[in-house]
């Protein structure tokens, strides 16, 4: 069996030690004598599952007892949705920073519930950068980030302070990437398709206090009905919750903590830059203080080179490295899984191709 290096911005690609011991488990887990796909999510083998998963992503993230962890479906994309119906409760309003496409969705689906205040944006420079904050309202009743760009690749490199008001983040793309301090959030979400597993599965970190009864809103897209029933309400993305599971004692077991985790992200991400900004072909396209460590876009000059290096990449084995069809170019995403060396030997190919078409 050859795998290539699959640089996708998700579903992306997934250890092999993972994939390797999901196999094994496959048809039967543990002494079950049936797979996890074919378990019933009451029962007692599913029940030491799920805790166990949220008992290794709050011990590696550091989440505080006074926040819930939620396993929800309905992708990223759901929560532009679920987040204003259920935290638009004094003000009706919240204000956005505005860094790209992910904010793009959100603002429209936030607007169709209550008010949107955008307080910044990076829109009249591609989103090449992370704009800053000149004034931050306090008639809101949130503040809503994506603090890692997936398509544009830029990244938050500090927490912006809020104060009383509650920060909500898409982390979607960054999460478990790096250390996070929680309590400066109100609420935290992602989609498992890029750091945390397989596509099916929203995690959702939020506050306390911010879960409120609400019996106007449809039972499915109330965090009230989803804490109070332990993410039980219906049947929840069972596999895609073992596969969360295993992708955290990865984590566990290969780095230990998300502040080693973070060193080797920050390894391969050096290799790519460094390469760019030395480059005579190649050139990334984020204003620097602002660079993901998780996502990169780069281009060449023109869009015929650009088409060249992305078929002749994927003949030699590098996977799903063309840009957002939105931006075009090229975007190298290093989740987790990506080993060093996939890093290693991308940039070889580009300065070998850099060689043979100047």
């Amino acid at each position: 069996m050859t795998r290539v290096y699959n640089f996708s911005a998700g579903p992306s690609q997934l250890p092999l030690e993972v994939l390797q011991k999901v196999q094994k488990e496959l048809l039967e887990y543990g002494t079950s004598g049936q797979s996890v796909m074919e378990m019933s999510h009451r029962s007692q083998d599913f029940t030491d599952i799920i805790e166990a998963c949220e008992q290794q992503l709050r011990m590696l993230m550091g989440i505080p007892d006074n926040y819930k962890v939620l396993f929800l479906q309905g992708g990223a994309s759901l929560q532009f949705t679920m987040i204003p119906m259920n935290l638009l409760t004094k003000y009706k309003k919240a204000a956005v920073i505005h860094t790209g496409q992910w904010t793009k969705k959100a603002i429209k689906e936030l607007k169709k519930i209550g008010g949107c205040e955008i307080i910044a944006s990076s829109e009249d420079a591609t989103f090449s950068y992370i704009p800053e904050v000149t004034s931050l309202p306090q008639d809101v009743d949130y503040v809503y980030i994506c603090e890692n760009n997936t398509i544009y690749g830029t990244k938050y490199k500090e927490v912006i302070s809020t104060r009383d008001v509650p920060l909500v983040s898409d982390m979607s793309s960054c999460i478990l990437s790096e250390p996070v301090d929680v309590e400066k959030y109100g609420l935290i979400f992602a989609g498992a398709q890029k750091n945390m597993g397989i596509a099916g599965l929203t995690v959702v970190i939020i506050r306390e206090d911010l879960i409120q009864e609400n019996d106007a809103l449809p039972s499915m897209l109330s965090y009230h009905v989803a804490a109070g029933n332990d993410s039980m309400f219906n049947t929840p993305p069972t596999f895609a919750i073992y596969m969360l599971k295993q992708v955290l004692q990865w984590i566990a077991d290969t780095y230990g903590s998300l502040e080693e985790m973070k060193k080797e992200n920050e390894k391969k991400a050096a290799l790519l830059y460094d390469f760019l900004d030395h480059s005579a072909m190649f050139k990334g396209t984020v204003r620097a203080q602002d660079r993901s460590l998780m996502n990169v876009p780069f281009v060449t000059s023109s869009a015929e080179t650009d088409k060249k290096f992305i078929a002749e990449a994927k003949a030699h084995g590098f996977i799903n490295l063309k840009g957002h069809r939105s931006v075009g170019g090229m975007r190298a995403s290093m989740y987790n899984a990506m080993p060093l060396e996939g890093v290693e030997k991308l940039v070889a190919f580009m300065r070998e191709f850099e060689k043979e078409n100047l």
